[in-house]
């Protein structure tokens, strides 16, 4: 699927996010700390070792610069004997890519949609945080990956995981949920490092979208810090349908309160 042009993160109000606006940063967290168990640690079964592939991964090792002995003992031994060394070693592999990925790399996460219910209740602090618009037309999203919803643990191939390492199909179990996330419609930004604040041009946060239990107070503090450094953010407050069940928006001009008394004195 094509990355869309826009991309929303949602947000509850904090400190930390106070300063991530003025700082323009966006923060890759470390899987270690979602929500869900699953999430970045599918322990992912491999699919049984067909004779081709055996013979395919016989070729591709001894091809490397092993000792003889080595490739001798890798040449000798019959498939009903690699086989099962071949499935242990890529479990292995497999869950040692994965425990590295928790403990090292970061993600940062992003919906393609602005008004999904469940998204401000768990991550908006019950409709009283905010949701921030990305242009994904930016270095942020060069390598976004949408995430996959499935019914069951997937299985890998083998041979992906001893010659892809973290790319491939192993790659792809970063950036692959339980069905009962699918609601989110998920995006993901991968990292090499944990905890990295990335700073964005100010030119790719497009609009905020506000809950429609914002406090006032915080409404207005967050407009201040974005009119003050990015004039082109569009602002959208939400209010609850009362014949159906969603958030409308509706955009408004953010006026400070020197700015609405200087234009009522040159009236």
């Amino acid at each position: 699927m094509d990355l869309p042009e826009k991309l929303y993160k949602y947000e509850a109000f904090s400190v930390q996010s106070l300063l991530n606006l003025k700082n323009q940063v966006v923060y890759f967290a470390p899987p270690s700390g979602f929500n869900d168990p699953y999430d970045c640690a599918l322990k992912a079964d491999i699919e049984e070792i067909g004779p081709d592939e055996i013979e395919k991964f016989r070729s591709i090792y001894l091809a490397k610069n092993w000792p003889d002995h080595v490739k001798q003992a890798l040449e000798s031994k019959p498939l009903s004997e690699l086989r099962p060394m071949l499935m242990r070693g890529a479990r292995t592999a497999c869950e040692e890519v994965i425990e590295k990925f928790i403990g090292s790399r970061g993600v940062s996460c992003f919906s393609e949609v602005n008004d999904e219910l469940l998204m401000w209740a768990h991550y908006s602090d019950k409709y009283q945080g905010f949701c921030l618009e990305f242009d994904t037309n930016t270095e942020l999203f060069a390598k976004a990956k949408k995430v996959k919803y499935v019914e069951e643990m997937p299985k890998l191939n083998a041979l992906s995981v001893f010659t892809d390492g973290e790319r491939g199909e192993v790659l792809d179990l970063f950036c692959t949920k339980s069905g009962a996330w699918k609601y989110e419609r998920e995006w993901r930004v991968l990292h090499s490092e944990a905890g990295t604040a990335y700073t964005y041009p100010a030119e790719a946060l497009t609009g905020v979208y506000f809950g429609p239990n914002i406090g006032r107070d915080v409404l207005e503090v967050i407009c201040l810090v974005l009119t003050g450094q990015n004039p082109n953010v569009r602002f959208w407050q939400g209010e609850r349908n009362l014949s159906a069940f969603k958030v409308d928006f509706q955009e408004f001009t953010y006026t400070s309160h020197l700015e609405a008394q200087n234009t009522d004195t040159t009236t």
